[in-house]
């Protein structure tokens, strides 16, 4: 560990089973927060669409607003009981006659910090393997989300997002140092690109990078791979799930951010003069 005088953070993620019942999916996750709070935990962080199975057919029909709706009231509640900081994974959220796939970070009054409407739809199609296509029922959302905390400025994605550079660029050049991405990965990208991704961005961008994933269920219609991870600015797996429900623990030390910038300075070498698309 680095040394240095900045204030650590003790992350909690939580692998949830997502199932039917939206009420029980949500009950669970409160319960889950409570746990995580009692060992310690000052942040926790939940799945995609943590109240709903993922699925374009069940988008429209757990949908709720935000942050009037029952998810959202119940994880208010939750992180003002417990005096935490809670990232509510996401929700299919329903504005007027559009939907969105939504996060929003609660403070430890159970204020709204933040709220973020995935940007990059998961539209797919690998033969033989998965087609999915987010954009059938969902809009995409069109700006940056970043959260000021006691630790750091943390930028908010979700799921597809991790697989553009630009976006964690963005939030990064804007100070985030820590990049939340609730995301369900499925059981071809997973084992090819979950982790990897998460290394690259945590690595490009020398930040720590969370994602927390919902449970397999191998009897779902959408199986997510899990293995919920927290990833240092070095690029290191600091902490990981296995495929089941559980949650998962690492604390972050935030000199490591400083170490690693100001040991390896690529944020001060980049040539934005010359990272322009023209004539050559």
């Amino acid at each position: 560990m680095a040394a240095g005088t900045r204030q650590g953070l003790k992350l909690a993620l939580i692998q949830l089973a997502v199932g039917k019942d939206k009420s029980v999916n949500v009950s669970r996750a409160c319960d889950y927060i409570s746990q995580a709070a009692k060992a310690g935990a000052q942040l926790i962080a939940l799945p995609e669409c943590f109240n709903s199975p993922y699925g374009t057919q069940y988008f429209s029909q757990y949908a709720e607003t935000v942050p009037d709706g029952e998810s959202s009231k119940a994880l208010a509640a939750a992180a003002k009981q417990h005096n935490v900081y809670v990232h509510g994974g996401s929700v299919p959220e329903r504005d007027g006659d559009k939907l969105y796939n939504t996060s929003v970070f609660y403070g430890p009054d159970g204020s709204v910090l933040g709220k973020y409407r995935k940007m990059h739809l998961f539209d797919i199609d690998i033969p033989g393997k998965i087609r999915f296509k987010e954009s059938e029922t969902l809009s995409p959302g069109n700006g940056l989300t970043i959260v000021d905390t006691p630790w750091c400025k943390i930028g908010l994605g979700i799921c597809y997002d991790l697989r553009f550079y630009e976006l964690a660029g963005l939030m990064t050049q804007k100070g985030a140092e820590l990049l939340l991405y609730p995301g369900a990965f499925n059981m071809t990208t997973g084992p090819k690109h979950w982790e990897l991704l998460q290394r690259g961005r945590a690595n490009d961008n020398q930040c720590f990078v969370a994602c927390a994933s919902p449970a397999r269920d191998e009897t779902a219609g959408y199986v997510a791979w899990g293995h919920s991870s927290i990833v240092d600015p070095w690029g290191a797996v600091l902490a990981s799930a296995d495929e089941k429900e559980g949650v998962v623990y690492a604390d972050l030390d935030f000199n490591v951010v400083d170490e690693v910038r100001s040991s390896i300075p690529t944020g001060q070498q980049k040539r934005h003069d010359v990272y322009k698309l023209g004539d050559s």
